[in-house]
């Protein structure tokens, strides 16, 4: 396979994958009771962040707690599982 189309499998794969998102954000923080400050809601009460293109690395929760933002592959692999995930 050459490069072009390597990368554009990769990029299909990837928008795939992020639409398995059912924008509940548990994985956000959203059920803990202190969620990222950058996690919203949009008009349909459906999660969102903020920040989502430049979101990876530190990050606080709304009372100041500093965390790590990770990809939701490394959260699934290595932390929580949520009930309803789509991407679980």
């Amino acid at each position: 396979m050459e490069e072009r189309s390597y990368l554009e499998y990769q990029e299909k794969m990837h928008l795939e994958y992020e639409s398995r998102c059912r924008r509940c954000g548990a994985c956000c923080g959203a059920v803990d009771n202190d969620p990222c400050v950058n996690l919203a809601r949009d008009n349909e009460g459906l999660y969102f962040c903020r920040v989502y293109d430049s979101r990876l690395g530190p990050q606080k929760t709304l009372s100041g707690k500093v965390f790590t933002c990770v990809r939701i592959k490394e959260n699934l692999k290595y932390g929580d599982h949520y009930s309803g995930c789509g991407y679980v």
